[in-house]
């Protein structure tokens, strides 16, 4: 099941719910008391404002997907990598309140509902499952320069050594790109040295010991959790369809598998993110609300031994949307939740089994039906606090959490 995502989602509207849990299959269901909240008439929210927008049509798109984000190290300046069906589009988000579309480097290939991107060394590295497209590699200073937007942009060079990507995974740290959902490699992580950014060097692959070679997204870092035993190693857990698979990736020519771990109710094992600790890691099964029909779920496990990884807990959202990416920043957990539009999660204590909702905006408002639609990616780590959403109906969208 390596293609099939459709273009999205009205949730709930939450005006005072009771925390529960169920002790006996460590599910756990907390949601705010919150008031929903007008943020000017265009979205339903709570904890969350909408600060500005850039639709599709005006991006000469007919879909959105993924999005990343890019901060100028020579002034601050903060812009939005948003991936689109026909190409990668760059939005100013200086004056967050009127956002720029500076313009769009356009598909290598041909046009995909699946696009990707990360950011090294002031260059975006994106991916597509559009045919024969490789790895475009883009200088970001030159957004610098743009002073009639939009326009057209180039890539500055092309990474050839994979034809499709589901997904692009970089840890900064190393300089190491892995694609991953490619042909190769069994669609395992595929190595790249991108410590040259222009000139992109393949570096071998990995194809796991477990049930499924075939890694859909991944997240790569350089360890520093509480199994001391692989401090310092570069660790990789990819959520790999039907398993989760973690393995030490540190020796290029000779990466390991570590362990494996699945759970009850596997629907399609999809993307999942470490806490800032590196004990728990939170996992979103793509398939499972649509097979099993409970609300959408967040599965944890508890990494605190790298060899002997366990099930923690479930936490179960309060709408049946699908959950789609969903990333960690502090004691915060930010879903993008396809037609719940985002959701933000505290996580502060998640050693307890307790998980909290603590804001939401719906971008999708028709319904909150486990269907793929709405928001596809939110990505909260920009200083300045502003969120982006990239929604697979509406676009480009800027969020900000309310201020308490």
């Amino acid at each position: 099941m390596k293609k099939y995502f459709s273009p999205v989602v009205f949730i709930s509207i939450l005006l005072s719910f009771v925390s529960c849990s169920n002790d006996d299959d460590n599910t756990n269901t907390p949601i705010i008391a919150c008031s929903t909240e007008s943020d000017g008439g265009i979205y339903q929210s709570c904890g969350i404002n909408f600060v500005s927008s850039i639709s599709l049509s005006e991006m000469g798109a007919t879909g959105g997907n993924d999005s990343w984000g890019w901060t100028d190290p020579s002034n601050g300046k903060e812009y939005v990598i948003m991936c689109l069906n026909n190409g990668t589009a760059f939005i100013d988000i200086s004056t967050p309140e009127s956002p720029i579309y500076l313009g769009k480097l356009p598909t290598a290939t041909e046009n995909s509902s699946w696009r990707d991107a990360k950011v090294y060394q002031n260059h975006a590295f994106i991916v597509s499952e559009a045919a024969g497209h490789g790895m475009q590699v883009f200088d970001l200073t030159s957004l610098r320069n743009v002073t009639n937007p939009p326009q057209t942009f180039t890539a500055n060079t092309t990474y050839t050594g994979f034809g499709n990507a589901h997904n692009i995974v970089i840890n900064e740290n190393t300089g190491y790109a892995y694609g991953v959902g490619t042909s190769t490699f069994g669609g395992g992580p595929h190595f790249v040295n991108i410590q040259d950014p222009t000139n992109p060097v393949a570096a071998g692959g990995f194809i796991s010991d477990g049930g499924d070679a075939y890694s859909h997204d991944a997240q790569v870092v350089t360890y520093n959790g509480p199994d001391t035993d692989y401090t310092g190693r570069e660790i990789l857990i990819g959520s790999n369809q039907i398993e989760i698979v973690i393995a030490d990736i540190t020796d290029k020519n000779n990466p390991i598998t570590i362990s494996t771990i699945n759970y009850e109710n596997i629907g399609y094992t999809h993307q999942g993110w470490f806490t800032e600790n590196q004990r728990f890691f939170l996992l979103g099964d793509e398939l499972d609300e649509q097979r099993v029909g409970f609300n959408t779920r967040t599965v944890v496990f508890d990494f605190e031994d790298l060899d002997n990884p366990k099930f923690h807990m479930n936490y179960i959202g309060s709408t049946p949307a699908i959950d789609h990416n969903g990333y960690v920043k502090g004691n915060k957990f930010y879903l993008a939740n396809y037609r719940a539009g985002i959701r933000i999660i505290d996580i502060s204590d998640i050693a307890s089994m307790s998980m909290t909702e603590i804001g939401y905006i719906d971008t999708f408002p028709s319904n909150d039906s486990a269907g793929f639609s709405g928001a596809w990616n939110v990505y909260p780590y920009f200083e300045s606090g502003n969120i982006v959403i990239s929604d697979i109906n509406s676009g480009f969208i800027l969020v900000k959490e309310s201020t308490p």
